[in-house]
């Protein structure tokens, strides 16, 4: 059997446990503040997110699109089979070291500073499409800083609205307002995260030669990726809950229900636009930037600190981890 076909199915393997991986990972940012204020409970909020997650996933595909495209030429790519491989290994050992530590980090920066890394030790700055690149990177860095200020002004337009209503009643009712918003944030997880693992199959096929530039992301893609999420959704990541739920503030149903709807509205708004972000950084940015409006003292700085750290960091170690393992592989080349 053809040898760049059999690495085109382990591509295609590996693609889908980063895409199940990516789903108990980063379930937790979808669903962690209903969780946290037990509008939902856990069983019945991860399986609320596995159904919005896949059905979020079949939904759209420009995200996948500027993968496959935006960040490398796949047609320029020698051994391009094995930098993709190199790099969704990377990305996947990344995951399931943030993961076990409970660090809510982001599985895009991982994958795309994975796939940079592996493009650039195999072929040299120039196989990289900076222009497509650096908007993805942008779009990265701008998301979080968004989500920040639309979480505050969020929060603080809840507090003139409601600032004469009883706490405990509004809570009530906001806890039911919760079931909805974190159906809508999963499902705006789905739309862009998993269109992520599309991209790179699409990208693997293209560069084995059994996808040509202008065909799309295949049917077949679609379904299993969102498949994929949707069953690693299911399992849940309930070490990250705990962080992004309840580390970083002390959050009621109100709190929730704003965090909830300012993060869908970014994710939403990088989908349309067709740019990769980081729903973990865009989450966990609405939740600071809801208690800062809230009370700036409530939120725990330095539990967000240590997030924006492993943001910050993220980048540059998985390229570096990409590198080394395409440099491994190289050597059986």
């Amino acid at each position: 059997m053809d040898t760049v076909f059999l690495l085109t199915i382990v591509v295609v393997i590996a693609a889908l446990t980063f895409d199940f991986i990516n789903g108990f990972h980063d379930t937790a940012n979808a669903i962690a503040t209903a969780v946290s204020t037990r509008a939902l409970s856990p069983r019945v909020a991860v399986t609320m997110a596995a159904i919005m997650n896949f059905i979020g996933a079949i939904t759209f595909t420009g995200v996948a699109t500027a993968i496959a495209k935006d960040i490398v030429d796949p047609f320029a790519l020698n051994h391009g089979v094995v930098i993709i491989l190199a790099a969704l290994i990377s990305a996947i050992i990344w995951n399931l070291a943030t993961w076990y530590f409970g660090i809510p980090s982001s599985s895009s920066h991982a994958l795309i500073g994975s796939l940079a890394g592996a493009a650039v030790i195999a072929g040299g700055m120039g196989v990289i499409n900076f222009e497509g690149f650096l908007t993805i990177i942008k779009a990265l860095i701008l998301s979080p800083f968004m989500a920040i200020i639309l979480g505050f002004l969020m929060m603080a337009l809840f507090k003139v609205i409601f600032k004469n209503r009883n706490l405990y009643r509004s809570n009530k009712r906001f806890r039911h307002v919760q079931i909805a918003t974190a159906a809508l944030q999963s499902f705006s997880h789905g739309t862009n995260d998993a269109q992520k693992s599309m991209g790179i199959i699409a990208l693997a096929l293209m560069s084995g030669g059994y996808l040509s530039a202008d065909a799309g992301v295949p049917m077949w893609v679609r379904i299993a990726a969102a498949t994929a999420m949707g069953l690693g959704t299911s399992i849940g990541g309930y070490k990250i809950i705990k962080t992004v739920g309840g580390k970083i503030m002390k959050i009621r149903p109100v709190n929730g229900v704003a965090a909830d709807l300012s993060s869908a509205l970014i994710i939403f708004g990088a989908t349309q636009i067709h740019l990769p972000v980081s729903t973990t950084h865009v989450i966990s940015s609405s939740i600071m930037g809801v208690g800062a409006a809230q009370n700036v003292k409530g939120v725990k700085w330095g539990v967000a600190r240590n997030i924006v750290i492993t943001w910050i960091i993220t980048l540059p170690i998985s390229a570096a981890l990409g590198a080394l393992i395409f440099l491994f592989f190289n050597l059986f080349l």
